[in-house]
């Protein structure tokens, strides 16, 4: 007796909402290059986590530790940026420390 699994189709994405979640990863990958390019590199840098939280305001954090289970957040921003990426404000103020 032989059976078959059909794997369900994943839904197509409009071209339009393709765009426009390039256009926040490039976004977000522009943030975390400005704020490491003005606090420097910490050593042990795991990540730094962008987050979203609405129009052009950002949560940023720096995480440091040798891997997942040690990980540290050294450094927390309330970030706003215009639509390339670059930095307008921040609280607290992102100072080079590295």
């Amino acid at each position: 007796m032989s059976t078959t699994t059909t794997l369900p189709i994943p839904p197509q994405v409009e071209p339009e909402a393709a765009e426009a979640m390039s256009a926040d990863r490039r976004r977000e990958v522009a943030i975390r290059a400005r704020v490491l390019a003005a606090l420097g590199r910490p050593a042990r840098l795991f990540r730094v986590a962008v987050v979203r939280l609405w129009e052009n305001s950002y949560r940023v954090n720096v995480l440091t530790g040798e891997d997942a289970t040690s990980v540290e957040i050294p450094h927390s921003y309330f970030v706003t940026a215009d639509d390339l990426g670059n930095i307008l404000g921040s609280m607290p103020r992102i100072e080079r420390r590295y």
